[in-house]
C-alpha cells in the first residue's frame, strides 16, 4: 500500500468582519463577556448571496496552486460540510464543476465539526488504495446561516469559511493513523428542519469535547507508538477557546505546541482544522520534521484524531553534484 500525504493547502475566508459589540448588545452582555468565555475577539460573516460553494471553490484552487496543479489533475473531489447551499446537489459536484475538475468523483462528507478528519480518512483510503491519484479535500461551512443571533448561548460562536488540502502519494506530510467514533447523542448539539438553527447544551458539549478530545490523541499516540512528547504541533478543532486550553492543559501541552487562531475566526465547524493547517503553514509553524496530531469533536456526538509525520526530505541534487556523478537532470 503506498503512502498518502498532504501536499498543497488553501483557505478562504468572507471579507466581512464582525466584532463582538454588536452580537454582545442584541443577546444583553458585555464584549469582554464573549470574549472571557469563547477566546473569540472577531470572525467571519458571508455576505447576502455568498454561499458555501463559493468559498470551497476558492479555498480548492488556492491549494492547487499551492502545489501547482490544475484541477484537470484531480481525481476526486471532496467537500466535508454541514451547509451546503441545496439539499441536492451536494456541493462536492458544484465545486468540481466550478473549478474545472471534470473528469474528477465529487462527494460531500457530514459529520459536522469532524467532518475534515473523516473526509481525510476517505481521501487517504482512496490514494493508498491506488483508486485515486490526487484527491482535493475542502472543509468549508457557512455556519452563520444556521446561527440563531438571540440565542446567547450559540450567537457569539461561529464564523464562514473553508480550508483545503490536496492529498497525494508522498509529499513531506505523510498521514499516519486516523481514529474515529460516533455516539447518538442527537439533542445536545443539533440543527433541525423546523427551526434550522444551531441549539446547543454548552456545559455538556464542553466536558465531551474535551474528554472524547483528549481520549482520541492518546488512542492515535499509541496506534502510532508515540508519545506527547513527539508532538510538534497539536491542531485541535476551533470551537471555543477555553476547550482548546482545557486540552492543552490534559496533554500537558505548552502554549507554543498548540495552535490557536479561534481569536479572529471563531469556530468554522468542518473548515477549523484545514484552515489552522493553512494559517499554520503560512506561519512556519508546521514541522520539517516532526509529528502534528489533529483532533475535532462534533454533533452527533462524533471525534477523532489524525497523525500528519513530516520527515527531512533528501535534498534535492544540484547541478553541479550532477555534472560530478555524471546523472543527467532533465
Amino acid at each position: 500500500m503506498r503512502a498518502a500525504g498532504i501536499i498543497g493547502f488553501g483557505r478562504a475566508l468572507p471579507a466581512a468582519v464582525v466584532e463582538n459589540a454588536p452580537i454582545a448588545a442584541r443577546v444583553g452582555v458585555e464584549p469582554a463577556w464573549i470574549t472571557k468565555r469563547t477566546g473569540i475577539f472577531t470572525r467571519r460573516r458571508s455576505a447576502e448571496g455568498q454561499g458555501l460553494a463559493k468559498l470551497a471553490t476558492e479555498a480548492g484552487a488556492r491549494a492547487l496552486e499551492d502545489c501547482g496543479l490544475d484541477a484537470a489533475d484531480v481525481d476526486a473531489v471532496l467537500v466535508a460540510t454541514s451547509s451546503a447551499d441545496d439539499i441536492v446537489p451536494q456541493a462536492a459536484p458544484v465545486v468540481a464543476g466550478a473549478l474545472g475538475a471534470d473528469r474528477s468523483m465529487a462527494w460531500d462528507v457530514g459529520l459536522g465539526c469532524t467532518g475534515f478528519l473523516a473526509g481525510l480518512q476517505s481521501g487517504a483510503a482512496l490514494v493508498e488504495s491506488g483508486r485515486a491519484h490526487t484527491v482535493l479535500l475542502i472543509g468549508a461551512d457557512v455556519m452563520t446561516r444556521y446561527t440563531d443571533d438571540d440565542d446567547r448561548q450559540t450567537a457569539a460562536l461561529f464564523g464562514d469559511g473553508a480550508g483545503a488540502v490536496v492529498l497525494a502519494p508522498g509529499g513531506a506530510a505523510s498521514i499516519g493513523p486516523i481514529v474515529l467514533g460516533a455516539d447518538a447523542q442527537r439533542d445536545v448539539l443539533y440543527i433541525d428542519r423546523i427551526e434550522s438553527v444551531v441549539r446547543m447544551q454548552g456545559r455538556l458539549v464542553y466536558q465531551q469535547a474535551v474528554d472524547h478530545m483528549e481520549r482520541s490523541c492518546c488512542e492515535l499516540l499509541d496506534l502510532a507508538g508515540l508519545d506527547i512528547g513527539d508532538v510538534t504541533l497539536l491542531i485541535a478543532h476551533q470551537a471555543n477557546g477555553r476547550i482548546i486550553n482545557a486540552l492543552r492543559e490534559r496533554l500537558s501541552l505548552e502554549r507554543a505546541r498548540v495552535a490557536d487562531y479561534i481569536a479572529d475566526l471563531g469556530n468554522t465547524s468542518a473548515a477549523s482544522i484545514p484552515l489552522t493547517l493553512s494559517l499554520a503553514d503560512d506561519d512556519g509553524r508546521l514541522p520539517g520534521c516532526g509529528h502534528v496530531v489533529m483532533t475535532a469533536f462534533g454533533a452527533g456526538f462524533s471525534w477523532g484524531a489524525a497523525l500528519l509525520s513530516y520527515a527531512e526530505q533528501p535534498p534535492a541534487p544540484t547541478l553541479a553534484g550532477a555534472e560530478r556523478s555524471g546523472a543527467v537532470i532533465v
